[in-house]
């Protein structure tokens, strides 16, 4: 009978650990809420224009990359279906 005494208080613990964290987050979003929003100033704006367009470009060349790898692929395949194709077509004449 005592055995479950610590599952329990395990249970209890949880729930008002939990209770405190739902209680955490909702302070947190009424504070961002009532918070006034910053100012950007010039230099940050184009500091953070200039990084997302550095990474587009970076995400376009990799998507561009792997493209080439594919088409590269794809003609390999075909080249060595033809070979495959001619050799059996010149067996079959040889017969």
């Amino acid at each position: 009978m005592g055995k479950q005494h610590k599952t329990n208080t395990k249970r209890r613990r949880r729930k008002q650990y939990l209770k405190r964290k739902k209680e955490q987050v909702k302070a947190s979003i009424v504070r961002k809420d009532s918070a006034p929003a910053k100012k950007v100033t010039k230099k940050a704006a184009t500091k953070t224009a200039t990084k997302k367009t550095a990474a587009k470009k970076a995400t376009k060349k990799v998507a561009a990359k792997k493209t080439a790898k594919k088409a590269a692929k794809k003609t390999a395949a075909k080249k060595t279906a033809k070979k495959a194709a001619k050799k059996a077509t010149e067996e079959k004449g040889e017969e």
